[in-house]
């Protein structure tokens, strides 16, 4: 019972000292991780883990006759979480400092060379393990927990090394402080670990998506990896153990023989002055149970004890427990009615195979770490990080990046499939160059239908004297969504269209086609302008299932009155120029874009023009036409441009326009289609 509060004890001090770095390093971690990792950063950081270091070597916990610490988790710590520098600094200092204290001071002299090669080693091993196995990123949990238990791993092995000629005191040692030991310094490890991946958002439950297609391929060869190479190196220590347990229980057969022979030839010659030599176990006992040679000479047995001796006299080897413990028993016949009980306790028969497979454990575990980290590690190398630069490559080739060209070739397997993708890629792009030129072709016979379907003749021969028009459309694709639309709305009138429908390229043309189909036909059947956007609206919601919609502005001229009666569908503001004057923006009376929601209400208007008016209308592509620094060309800007030529015919304004937007672009592309339709009116008509 004793024995228990005291290994709960120790537990207790040894979770504190976890509990201690932990908080440690996640202080550090929050202090620094913004800050640059400057020279004295890191000598600051190997200077407070090398003191913890120092002070885990003189602070350690009492457990038995054993001191337990946890030295090497500092250096590890500064290493891995911080920077590798750092870790060689703490390392140096504590296993430099834990030799003199050992040598000079003695401060567990016993094994001041295990434990300070293993806290300078452990320095080393954080930088090796942080720049070339984790590539300067945080260890996983898993891999932190297994870098703390195999760091003190190592540690106890060296102390078998280093005490070769005393094994027993050596396995002494490691039998007591290597469980505490190896458990906490990898409990520390991973601790810290999963603190800081939560506090950076780095956190991935290791557990969750352990199948399927989130697996990496690294990840299901370290887990097959760490699988099989568990199996085989726990056969091969379990087939050793097993033999040598024959082996001890065989020698320790031959030895109880050997020492029952001995002891009788002894006793002929000293009889009850006989003594035990070296590691002989016997014990002569005469006919009333008194012990008068052996290991517990003048002591005396019961008489079941004697009566169950007496039983085996001169039998088999047999297992039995008289003493302290269990041990391996031969009772003969000795002297005059006296017993003579030759034995091996157990722990003394089994304690060179413990101590042999103890030894044997550790250095599995070392062979397996090297055998693990150096197969995963060449594999990254060789297999995973050629993937990895692959698929690099096909992520750029699938975001559209064709030229780029797969360059791995430092095995014939990654060059065959470099040439594949390659070839596939340049097939790809043949096809792609065919399906454009196809594509291209279609685009270009669409535009010219397009450009058909808009009125090119501006001269009504009827009406030449009465009426200048000139207009244009430039789409920003191939083909556009604008429109303009000039034509007779009846005897004496002209009908003035243009529209802007939203989007670009093919649907909007499409879009297009039908708006402007819808518009003509109610305007030709004599419809006022609030008539032809009531009745088009209502024909365009009917199956806009792609919910497009279209901005429109309409006026109806009497030709010979020079009333113009207007209705705009959410369509930019009409310039109008009255003779002698300047152009002003007209802020007319707006309703909602066509197809927006049905029976839409328009509002109409009257405007009565005399000789020498001109008005000018426009798509939203002139104002919102936007430069190299995401400057807007305005509207302001095109009352200056169209009023410094406000004198000349529209065949001359418009290009003018279009020139200007084009030097106030620069190199920006043309983002919406641009056009423009301007109308003046010279003339009444007589009746």
């Amino acid at each position: 019972m004793r024995g228990f509060a005291y290994m709960i004890l120790m537990l207790m001090k040894m979770s504190g000292i976890t509990a201690l770095y932990v908080a440690l390093t996640v202080f550090l971690w929050k202090l620094l991780k913004d800050r640059r990792q400057t020279f004295v950063i890191k000598l600051s950081l190997g200077l407070i883990y090398g003191m913890c270091s120092v002070l885990s070597t003189h602070c350690a916990v009492d457990y038995g006759d054993m001191l337990l610490n946890l030295r090497d988790v500092a250096p590890l710590a500064a290493g891995l979480f911080f920077n590798p520098a750092s870790g060689i600094i703490a390392g140096l200092i504590g296993g430099i400092e834990r030799y003199i204290a050992g040598t000079y001071f003695g401060v567990g002299s016993y094994t001041r060379i295990a434990c300070s090669v293993s806290t300078c080693l452990a320095g080393f091993v954080a930088w090796l393990m942080h720049s070339k196995v984790f590539e300067g990123k945080k260890p996983s949990p898993v891999y932190a927990l297994f870098m703390g238990a195999v760091m003190e791993v190592f540690h106890m092995y060296v102390v078998f090394i280093t005490h070769r000629d005393d094994m027993r005191m050596a396995f002494h040692v490691v039998s007591l402080c290597a469980g505490p030991m190896i458990v906490f310094a990898g409990i520390s490890l991973s601790l810290m670990s999963i603190i800081l991946q939560i506090q950076s958002g780095e956190w991935k439950n290791p557990f969750k998506d352990m199948t399927g297609e989130k697996v990496s391929v690294s990840q299901r060869f370290q887990r097959w990896l760490f699988f099989i190479t568990t199996i085989v190196i726990a056969g091969n220590f379990a087939f050793s153990y097993i033999i040598q347990t024959q082996s001890a229980s065989q020698n320790g057969r031959n030895s109880i023989i050997e020492t029952s022979q001995s002891v009788k030839s002894r006793y002929l010659e000293v009889s009850k002055r006989l003594t035990a030599e070296g590691n002989e176990f016997f014990e002569i006992i005469d006919a009333d149970g008194d012990i008068i040679a052996g290991k517990h000479k003048e002591g005396k047995l019961s008489e079941d004890v004697l009566n169950a001796l007496l039983e085996k006299k001169d039998a088999e080897l047999f297992e039995g427990q008289f003493f302290e413990e269990v041990s391996l028993n031969k009772v003969d016949g000795i002297g005059v009615d006296m017993l003579l009980l030759t034995y091996i306790p157990y722990s003394e028969l089994y304690w060179y195979r413990n101590a042999q497979a103890y030894e044997a454990a550790l250095a599995d575990i070392l062979l397996f770490t090297v055998i693990y980290v150096l197969i995963a590690f060449l594999v990254k190398q060789i297999v995973i990080s050629n993937i990895d630069l692959i698929n690099a490559s096909l992520d750029k080739i699938t975001n559209g990046d064709l030229d780029e060209v797969v360059r791995v070739r430092n095995s014939s397997e990654f060059a065959s499939l470099s040439d594949d993708i390659n070839q596939t890629v340049e097939t790809l792009k043949g096809y792609i160059a065919a399906a454009e030129k196809r594509i291209e072709q279609e685009l270009i016979f669409a535009r010219t239908i397009q450009e058909s379907s808009l009125p090119r003749n501006f001269q009504f021969a009827t009406m030449k004297d009465n009426i200048e028009i000139f207009a244009s459309m430039k789409a920003a694709k191939e083909v556009g969504g604008d429109f303009y639309d000039f034509f007779f709305a009846g005897p004496g009138k002209l009908a003035f269209v243009i529209a802007d429908v939203s989007g670009k390229g093919i649907p909007a043309a499409l879009f297009m086609m039908r708006s402007k189909t819808a518009i003509r036909s109610f305007a030709e059947l004599g419809k006022s302008p609030a008539e032809i956007i009531f009745k088009t609206n209502n024909t365009l919601c009917d199956g806009n299932d792609a919910e497009m919609f279209v901005t429109v502005w309409i006026g109806i001229l009497d030709v010979a009155t020079g009333v113009m009666k207007c209705a705009n569908a959410g369509h930019e503001y009409p310039l109008i120029k009255h003779a002698g004057g300047d152009y002003e923006l007209f802020k007319d009376k707006h309703s909602l874009a066509l197809a927006a929601m049905e029976n839409l209400q328009a509002r109409e208007y009257e405007i009565t023009l005399v000789p020498g008016d001109k008005i000018f209308v426009y798509t939203d592509g002139i104002p919102e036409a936007i430069n190299e620094d995401i400057v807007q060309y305005g509207t302001d800007r095109l009352l200056t441009t169209i009023n410094s030529v406000k004198d000349k015919p529209f065949t001359e304004v418009l290009p003018a326009i279009s020139q200007d937007i084009a030097n106030f672009r620069g190199k920006a592309e043309q983002f919406d289609d641009i056009t423009m339709l301007g109308f003046e009116l010279k003339s009444l008509r007589d009746h």
